[in-house]
């Protein structure tokens, strides 16, 4: 078992700030290729709403992401709350459903 004084207080919330920028990111790279997708493909309905969808759904995990890594830089981090996780998580979801909708 780790001894509890030895514990780097600083490290937990600079590891959590760190995957919600992975989470960023990949959800960019999402974004940007659903994008590429829907322009080079079939620009109908489905597609446009698809791409408006990814967007919405890019600009809030973006938002939700940037709010958690500025709480994280206080000297005693609050918890995420389950709204947050929540919003990230239907985020994430809904940037695999329109790539989904755009791939078909």
């Amino acid at each position: 078992m780790a001894d509890p004084v030895a514990r780097d207080p600083a490290a937990q919330p600079e590891r959590t700030g760190f995957a919600w920028r992975r989470s960023t990111l990949a959800g960019t790279v999402a974004a940007i290729l659903a994008v590429r997708l829907a322009l080079h493909g079939d620009t109908g309905p489905v597609a446009a709403v698809a791409l408006a969808l990814t967007a919405a759904a890019w600009l809030v995990l973006l938002t939700a992401a940037h709010r958690r890594i500025r709480a994280l830089d206080r000297a005693r981090p609050e918890a995420v709350s389950v709204r947050s996780v929540t919003l990230a998580a239907g985020c994430v979801v809904a940037l695999a459903a329109c790539g989904t909708l755009l791939v078909l």
